[in-house]
This record gives structure tokens, C-alpha cells and sequence, in this order.
């Protein structure tokens, strides 16, 4: 029992606090309804960070909600920690992702991606910093609606 209180003890001490240690797992800020339609929250995990050269940004949609077109100057890498995703380059059919897939969207590739119609989906993003997302063209819900239907009927 001694060995275990000091072995408690000695992890205490070897805390340092000036790491700075932050959490993806926080909720973020609700995004306003500006490129999307439905319920957004955005969580910068790695923001314009210089040195490393890209940002990682957690994102929550609820059910229904999906992202305008849009690229990227640098290529973006998804990874669905929680949820199922649909998710459409310009010119190839719609996906369904789903937690633990990732896929790569290449540099300056229209695409958009989205919580499906049922499920809300927690992905992050991995994308070059430096350049702002170019939005291309409004994802309608009349098309949103087409391609949940499609996908639901496979």
C-alpha cells in the first residue's frame, strides 16, 4: 500500500506544466450558417501554425446538415471519428463514410461533404494552412435530398 501512495505521489511531481496540452474532444463554437445548411460546431484543434504548415479542425454536424461545394489550395484529409458522413468530388458518385474512414481529397478538387440525413456525424480535418477554403456553389437541400435518397436505396 506504501509503494502505491508514493508511486501516486511521484507521478504528481513529474506533471510539468509548461506543456500545453488541449483536448479534441471539446465542442467548439456553434459556426454561423455561412457555406451550410443545418447545425455546425467547428473546434480549431491546430490553427495557423506556422511551423507545422496545417491546420486539424474537429467538426459536428447534426443530422441533416451539409457543407457548399468548395476546395482547397492544399490537399484535406477527413477522418470520421464518430457518425456516418456522405461525401461528393465533383463529377464521381456520393460516399457514405463511416467512423474510423478516412479519405483524401486532392488539392483544388470541388467537393463537399455532410452528416447524413439520419446521423450526425464528428470528423477532423487535416488541410494546409495559409489559403481560405474557396466555396464554389450552395449545396441545395433539394440535392442534399436526392443524394440521401440514392445512397439510402443501395
Amino acid at each position: 500500500m506504501l509503494a502505491l501512495f508514493m508511486l501516486a505521489s511521484l507521478s504528481g511531481v513529474c506533471q510539468n506544466s509548461e506543456y500545453v496540452v488541449t483536448s479534441y474532444l471539446a465542442d467548439g463554437a456553434k459556426a454561423p450558417n455561412t457555406h451550410y445548411i443545418g447545425e455546425a460546431w467547428l473546434s480549431p484543434v491546430i490553427h495557423d501554425d506556422a511551423e507545422l504548415g496545417y491546420n486539424i479542425t474537429k467538426a459536428t454536424f447534426k443530422a441533416n446538415s451539409t457543407l457548399d461545394w468548395h476546395m482547397h489550395s492544399t490537399a484535406q484529409v477527413l477522418i470520421i471519428v464518430d457518425g456516418e458522413a456522405y461525401y461528393q468530388e465533383r463529377g464521381k458518385e456520393p460516399v457514405i463514410l463511416k467512423k474510423g474512414d478516412v479519405i483524401k481529397c486532392e488539392k483544388d478538387i470541388e467537393h463537399w461533404h455532410s452528416s447524413t440525413k439520419f446521423s450526425e456525424v464528428t470528423y477532423l480535418a487535416l488541410y494546409g494552412g495559409g489559403q481560405p477554403t474557396i466555396w464554389t456553389e450552395v449545396v441545395t437541400q433539394e440535392y442534399y435530398d436526392e443524394v440521401a435518397q440514392k445512397l439510402q436505396s443501395n
